[in-house]
């Protein structure tokens, strides 16, 4: 099928009657694609609402929000008898418990399609390095040309998923990334990412070099106690360049769960793959794509393999050396 031909498909779904609400969880792919989809819909439905179903605690993303002054509420304030049509983006129910048992009539992502997603209109490209890409060239298909504000966030929004275009990305993506760059604002770009790291950030870091373990090609890092889960992610953002790694694990504990964060820089491994493969077992909510891919499992899902001579940190090194399920 061609854009256009999904453009219009996309737009016939579209009613002056209907209220959408867009679900994200809120990464700088999925925010800015929400806005792009907003845009899209503009007068075309009646109303427009976009909800995020975590927090937004990295620095960064905050400052993408506030910089840009983008419109995101929490799920907790989407009144049900105010929206009667749903979408979701850059990302499939599967992903996060909150996307479960909703009727969406729009999903778009570029994450590896879970046999069970559905949708009146769906539109997955597994080979997309980001969903930022996807809604950027509905925009140009429908003639649309996004405004500083819209071109910023795509552009920042391609630039995450894929690393620069170094970790993801093919032909879409780079004719999206230079395309976006002429109009993207450089000012704000650059006070969000010089917007990431905190002292807290710092000491997390002091702390990964402390506890970092080398497996292979693989480091690990496990933090215990973590307040700040996007810290993860930063953190293995960080260590998957290091000279000889191809994998970065890092691992912390928040509240009663386990979050695993994956990164994967190489030709033949799979991050998300490697995410469900070693996780899926234990009960954990697990996947990703190529590069990227994160885990979250319950601490109490996990006491049965524990003891006084296996804890989390020894398991989760047992785990990635064999591949195996440690028994306790």
């Amino acid at each position: 099928m061609s854009l256009k031909e999904r453009l219009n498909r996309l737009f016939s779904l579209l009613n002056p009657e209907d209220s959408f609400a867009i679900l994200i969880n809120p990464d700088p792919d999925a925010i800015a694609s929400a806005l792009a989809l907003k845009r899209l819909m503009w007068g075309k439905v009646k109303k427009v609402g976009i909800f995020r179903v975590s927090s937004i605690n990295r620095p960064d993303n905050m400052a993408m929000v506030r910089l840009l002054k983008i419109p995101i509420k929490p799920l907790r304030e989407l009144k049900t008898d105010h929206f009667n049509k749903y979408a979701l983006l850059d990302n499939q129910p599967i992903h996060h418990e909150c996307f479960l048992h909703r009727n969406f009539s729009i999903i778009i992502d570029h994450h590896p399609k879970d046999p069970h997603t559905s949708a009146d209109f769906l539109d997955i490209r597994e080979e997309y390095g980001a969903t930022s890409t996807i809604l950027y060239e509905y925009l140009k298909t429908a003639k649309i040309k996004p405004s500083k504000k819209l071109a910023t966030a795509l552009f920042y929004g391609i630039k995450t998923d894929t690393k620069n275009l170094i970790a993801a990305g093919q032909e879409g993506d780079i004719k999206a990334f230079k395309d976006l760059a002429l109009h993207a604002d450089k000012g704000v770009l650059k006070n969000i990412e010089s917007s990431e790291l905190t002292k807290q950030t710092l000491l997390n870091f002091k702390r990964a070099l402390e506890n970092m373990v080398f497996l292979k090609d693989t480091v690990f890092i496990y933090l215990d106690q973590c307040k700040r889960p996007d810290d993860l992610v930063i953190i293995a953002d960080f260590f998957v360049k290091v000279v000889d790694v191809n994998w970065a694990i890092v691992a912390g504990v928040h509240g009663e769960k386990l979050i695993v964060i994956i990164r994967y820089f190489g030709t033949r491994g799979d991050a998300g793959k490697k995410a469900r493969q070693l996780f899926e077992p234990l009960g954990a909510s697990a996947g990703g794509h190529k590069s990227a891919a994160r885990a979250e499992i319950s601490i109490q899902a996990l006491k049965p393999y524990l003891d006084n001579k296996i804890g989390l940190e020894k398991f989760l090194v047992k785990l990635l050396r064999s591949g195996k399920i440690p028994r306790a």
